[in-house]
């Protein structure tokens, strides 16, 4: 009647590897962001990215500083902090896509 436990609908695309890599590729201005920790990053990084760790206290100041006018392709390591993290984008205007499965569905 209610609807109570029905969630709200995404307003992000999951994507899988192949799908987002070929369509960060073909968007102009696209960023590719690693929200996973700094640790993590030095660790093995997609080639371009940029990293914001989804989890940092600067994470949302972060933000502010990035432009609302170009599409963001975001990933983590399995897929659920870049999903959380394409939710608080998106909540603020911005065109954000999720790499499903995280960083190793990125294609080779």
């Amino acid at each position: 009647m209610f609807n109570i436990f029905k969630s709200a609908p995404k307003n992000y695309e999951d994507l899988d590897g192949k799908t987002f890599k070929t369509k960060f590729e073909a968007t102009p201005k696209a960023k590719l962001l690693d929200v996973r920790t700094p640790g993590e990053f030095s660790a093995g990084t997609i080639k371009g990215a940029q990293n914001i760790d989804v989890t940092s206290a600067q994470f949302q100041s972060a933000l502010k500083t990035l432009d609302k006018d170009k599409e963001y392709f975001l990933f983590c390591r399995s897929g659920n902090r870049s999903g959380s993290a394409c939710k608080m984008m998106a909540d603020q205007g911005f065109k954000v896509y999720n790499l499903a499965g995280g960083i190793g569905a990125w294609p080779r």
